[in-house]
């Protein structure tokens, strides 16, 4: 049985262990045995996280392209911190490679667009499923296959929102290949909408979408079909209804609430596991 108690498909290859990932450039015993990966978009953004508490002897690792990696403990068990880029296509292969090396927990660490009028900036999205409007996902599954959240990190992040006193929102997300004609974004070089968008958020709003990301329709499903736990948590740094302009006073208030629930889900996670020995 995997990871998610379901059986090894009949002709399933067994999963390939490399000891070396060429877009990471990590070697498995850089690694140490990490089974949990933290996966913010933004290089940037992994030195931030590392620096969280109760995450401690962090250390850089490897950094090629948009692909930067820091180790760090949680009461003595080895996590990743892992900057994915934008979109879908990277993600993959961060996952893919991460998977090589044998980490089975993700959480995607990122920002959004609210698409919901009562969802605030600073508030965190906790998603239970993505809608597929990206590309990379369909390379792993057909499109009527579904890009769900593992039950456990969902009521791990719930968890860390509510007792950090962070307001969250659960629910479903709009994954998108692009970040301006595909959210419906008009200032974009032209101010053009392909035909096929117009008036798509408004339908996303009806059918209860909450926000705008890039990635976690892609990770959701890989993890899925992968045998893997995936998890997306999101901070709100703009709202669609206001014309989708970012602050850099809201970026910074989305990025470190969604962090802090982040981290804090992952200590939940990681003693959980600890306990069962």
């Amino acid at each position: 049985m995997d990871l998610n108690g379901q059986a090894k498909a009949a002709g399933a290859r067994e999963p390939r262990r490399s000891s070396t990932v060429y877009h990471l450039s990590l070697r498995k015993k850089d690694i140490v045995g990490a089974k949990y990966a933290l996966l913010p978009g933004d290089p940037a953004r992994v030195e931030a996280i590392a620096s969280t508490p109760p995450l401690e002897r962090c250390r850089e690792l490897a950094w090629k392209r948009e692909f930067r990696t820091w180790l760090c403990y949680l009461g003595g068990t080895p996590l990743l911190v892992t900057s994915t880029g934008i979109g879908g296509p990277s993600t993959s292969i961060a996952v893919e490679e991460l998977a090589r090396l044998g980490v089975e927990t993700f959480i995607r660490v990122g920002t959004t667009g609210a698409i919901q009028p009562d969802i605030e900036v600073g508030d965190v999205v906790i998603t239970t499923g993505a809608v597929r409007m990206d590309g990379a996902s369909a390379h792993y599954a057909p499109v009527e296959y579904p890009a769900v959240a593992h039950h456990l990190l969902v009521g791990a992040l719930v968890s860390a929102a509510e007792e950090l006193g962070i307001h969250h929102h659960v629910g479903i997300t709009c994954s998108s290949d692009t970040f301006y004609p595909g959210q419906e974004r008009h200032d974009a070089f032209r101010g053009y909408i392909p035909r096929r968008f117009r008036g798509m958020t408004e339908e996303w709003r009806m059918m209860n979408v909450l926000n705008y990301e890039m990635e976690a329709a892609t990770l959701l499903t890989m993890c899925g079909v992968l045998g893997l736990r995936g998890g997306c948590v999101t901070g709100v740094v703009d709202r669609h209804a206001e014309g989708g302009r970012i602050r850099p006073e809201a970026l910074k208030k989305g990025e470190s609430n969604a962090v802090a629930v982040a981290v804090k889900a992952m200590e939940s996670l990681v003693a959980a596991r600890q306990a069962q020995g």
